[in-house]
């Protein structure tokens, strides 16, 4: 079996020890694709140079709504940075992550909106598609991935347990991604949220060196950990696991353009 981790984040000082240790070993694993997502234009570059390493790592380029600048100025400057490396570089395969953080950040609500909107410009025009993050701003991203177009569609990452959100993606053509929290025994309407993304829309992640599945949480999360997200959906899919790989597989690559 085969399966693709649709978001890591390899650039992450949590692996600067072992890096390329736990990549290979990911692979040796059946990890054979894997997106290392970019939150900053540093770690945009840092994910790009593993990507160049790497034949079967891929990366993304975006500022997440916990990176941005205080000042619109420098944001725009940055935005600018983010263009050119996702024009500049093949194994760009999204601009993400980008969207709304109403948790960590609730005085700049504004220039989270506007930073979203502007990379999701750049998605358009490149087209590529978007990763987006949101938390604690279910509506704002709904208001926002609502009322516009799309030249590719997108994919919630470690989407919120939120049945609202998910049919309002869903609505948009866009693909819905499960990250360890699926896992969690504490997680309320995980089984039901599965059970409402068609087979064609899901995606399998693991956030690493982050939210690190059962029966291994509370330990540094890595691309293997992949395999237990892909049990648990196959377990509330009711279908085999070799199926869940080969269908989140094939989504992945579809969704990145990697066919």
């Amino acid at each position: 079996m085969e399966f693709f981790d649709s978001h890591a984040h390899y650039d992450d000082e949590k692996f600067n020890d072992d890096r390329d240790i736990v990549i290979q070993e990911a692979y040796k694993s059946g990890i054979t694709k894997i997106v290392s997502a970019a939150y900053s234009v540093e770690s945009a570059k840092i994910g790009a140079e593993i990507a160049r390493k790497y034949n079967f790592v891929y990366t993304t380029a975006g500022i997440s709504p916990n990176d941005l600048p205080k000042i619109r100025e420098e944001l725009d400057e940055e935005i600018k940075e983010i263009y050119n490396l996702a024009k500049s570089n093949a194994k760009v395969v999204a601009v993400g992550e980008i969207g709304l953080d109403y948790y960590w950040n609730t005085d700049n609500k504004d220039l989270q909106k506007y930073a979203f909107s502007k990379q999701i410009e750049i998605a358009n025009e490149l087209n590529l598609p978007i990763q987006i993050h949101t938390r604690d701003a279910i509506m704002d991203t709904i208001e926002i991935i609502s009322s516009t177009e799309f030249v590719k569609p997108g994919i919630f990452h470690c989407c919120p347990f939120n049945k609202d959100l998910i049919n309002a993606a869903l609505k948009k053509g866009f693909y819905i991604s499960f990250a360890g929290p699926v896992t969690f025994k504490n997680s309320k309407n995980a089984k039901e949220i599965v059970e409402m993304v068609p087979l064609d829309k899901i995606l399998i992640e693991t956030d690493s060196p982050y939210l690190t599945p059962e029966p291994n949480r509370g330990t540094r999360n890595d691309s293997r950990h992949v395999i237990d997200v892909a049990k648990k959906i196959a377990d509330f899919k009711e279908i085999e696991l070799e199926e869940i790989a080969k269908i989140t597989y094939n989504n992945a690559r579809k969704v990145f353009g990697l066919d």
